[in-house]
């Protein structure tokens, strides 16, 4: 374990033999950091935190940090839970979860593996960001905001409250979003709006010429037939093969409770 001398790590704090702690950096009582980890210097790192294995943190990041919710009570510690092999770069927010009673026991803020979270960032309370996500300086993401895996968010964007960003969506820099992103799709603007599938990032991420045929027909009957969301979706059901893509997409339009972007 090495410690800078100036750094402040509280001595109920759970540190794993080999993590790197950078000068000036606090660690509060109730974390645990695992195995391979690198904090640089001048973060903090608070609340209930759970960080993995293999974590890079760049100076100035602040996890678990009180959340900006005016309902949370100060005499109540939230959580924050992060994944593995993430890239944290600096001057990043993660708040701990909002813990506005004891019966908010089980909320929390969490982050997946293998993530780039770019300089700027801010992740809101109780926001969850699935694996292999990349979001790109200075994008915003307030509370309750779900990403799912594989879900790229371009630089200086913001999200709304309890939006949902399906994954293997691509959501273009400086965009508003204040509904559901579908899965699979390219967006962009202010207000956001749908523009076609994630063509480039389905080819990277392995998907077959079938299974982008299949994303870019659902894309055409959704957005293109002039049905609207809930006749599309039952042309969807009728015309497209049986597939995860196509699982994925409908399950993601039923469960939508802001609606989808259009």
């Amino acid at each position: 374990m090495k410690i800078h001398a100036t750094a402040i790590v509280h001595p109920d704090a759970e540190l794993a033999e080999d993590v790197t702690i950078g000068p000036y950096t606090i660690i509060g009582a109730h974390v645990r950091i695992g195995l391979g980890t690198v904090v640089g210097p001048h973060c903090v790192i608070e609340g209930r935190t759970v960080i993995g294995k293999h974590n890079r943190v760049a100076s100035s990041a602040q996890i678990g940090v009180l959340s900006q919710d005016l309902k949370h009570r100060s005499d109540l510690v939230g959580r924050c839970e992060i994944g593995d092999k993430n890239d944290i770069r600096e001057h990043t927010v993660i708040s701990a979860s909002t813990m506005a009673s004891e019966a908010d026991e089980d909320r929390i803020t969490s982050l997946g593996n293998s993530c780039l979270i770019m300089s700027g960032v801010h992740i809101g309370h109780d926001c969850h960001v699935g694996s292999g996500c990349i979001m790109a300086t200075g994008t915003g993401l307030s509370g309750h905001v779900t990403m799912h895996d594989k879900a790229i968010i371009g630089g200086i964007a913001g999200v709304h409250q309890d939006v949902v960003i399906g994954t293997l969506t691509f959501v273009g820099g400086m965009s508003r979003k204040i509904t559901d992103v579908p899965p699979f799709m390219l967006a962009e603007g202010v207000p956001c709006k749908v523009h076609g599938p994630n063509t480039v990032g389905l080819k990277r991420n392995g998907l077959d010429d079938a299974a982008r045929k299949r994303v870019k027909e659902m894309y055409r009957i959704l957005y293109r037939s002039n049905l609207n969301v809930s006749h599309a979706v039952e042309e969807i059901d009728r015309r497209v093969d049986d597939s995860p893509e196509k699982k994925t997409l409908l399950d993601f339009i039923h469960n939508s409770k802001r609606g989808i972007t259009v």
